[in-house]
């Protein structure tokens, strides 16, 4: 019978994501792609540095740990790097004892229509045609920033050998859709404000990391309140009265975060660094960019509206 990996979340991450392949991207971007493959191919034995998803997916990966006999978690590598050369990430991944068994190799062809065939309900990578093909697909996906990796902060162990695993998320046009940004961006302050105050008892659209916020939560619930290793955030420039609509919908939806920052416009970079985050995910580069000169980050693309037309790159091959 064939294995199905639909009753567990499922992540799907680049080589460039997981990996530090900077140098190797700068090969591909100045000398093109047959360079960067003789590259690969040639380096085969040097091994990869982990890049700016590795702490996140290493934790995710432990998680399975703490439901014997019950994984939690698959992670699938997804790369428009070729099946030859791709060997220097597999040797990576057993250098590093990732548990990761699954891969989809494309030579540059789109990861949309595989994302969707495995069920996917996370996707990082620094390809950002990919990631705005999985957000138009409904797939919560982040465009990971590859410009700064930093060390993340180790934290005591909630289970043996499982460090506890801290993901941030902004609020609107990210866990929501972007409805109230939009009145905030058309309109002002002022009306944003009367709108959500307005609304306040009506709960918020579902964006595009709702469900996956939602499938933390689940295993949150699974895993218990004491000890739990998934520590979840809420970092919005929303202030009073703007709060409480955000607070009603979460608990509309039955979701459990465990802290929030209504900062009120104040940048997010040491929040973010005090609350130890593995990856925030955010809609507007101006905050990621910050953001990852402290801890890891992704930008989550805005879903493009009916009748848009995505942007052709010069090439479709990338690292990522």
């Amino acid at each position: 019978m064939a294995s199905v990996i639909t009753n567990k979340m499922v992540v799907g991450v680049s080589s460039r994501a997981l990996f530090d392949l900077s140098k190797e991207n700068e090969i591909f971007e100045t000398k093109g792609v047959e360079a960067y493959c003789a590259y690969q191919v040639e380096h085969e034995g040097e091994l990869l540095k982990p890049g700016p998803g590795f702490e996140l997916i290493r934790s995710l990966l432990m998680l399975n740990e703490a439901k014997p006999g019950k994984d939690l978690v698959e992670v699938i590598i997804m790369s428009r790097n070729s099946p030859d050369t791709s060997l220097r990430v597999f040797n990576a991944i057993k250098y590093y004892n990732l548990p990761i068994t699954r891969a989809v190799l494309v030579s540059g062809a789109s990861l949309a229509s595989y994302l969707a065939a495995f069920h996917t309900d996370l996707f990082l990578s620094a390809y950002e045609d990919d990631v705005q093909q999985a957000v138009d697909s409904g797939i919560a996906a982040g465009i990971i920033c590859t410009e700064h990796i930093p060390k993340a902060k180790p934290f005591p162990a909630a289970y043996p050998g499982i460090g506890q695993i801290r993901i941030a998320f902004d609020g609107d046009a990210v866990v929501f859709t972007d409805e109230s940004e939009r009145i905030f961006q058309e309109k002002g302050l002022r009306a944003f404000e009367e709108h959500e105050r307005e609304k306040a008892a009506t709960p918020l659209a579902e964006g595009p990391f709702a469900s996956f916020l939602k499938k933390l939560s689940d295993i949150q619930k699974e895993l218990g309140v004491e000890n739990c290793p998934i520590r979840t955030a809420l970092v919005t420039a929303r202030s009073a009265p703007a709060h409480e609509r955000v607070i009603r919908t979460l608990r509309a939806w039955n979701v459990r975060v465990d802290e929030a920052f209504f900062l009120g416009g104040l940048e997010k970079k040491e929040f973010l660094r005090a609350f130890g985050a593995q990856i925030f995910f955010d809609d507007q580069s101006i905050h990621t960019l910050s953001a990852a000169q402290a801890v890891p980050a992704a930008r989550v693309p805005y879903r493009k509206r009916k009748g848009a037309v995505l942007t052709d790159e010069i090439s479709s091959y990338r690292t990522g």
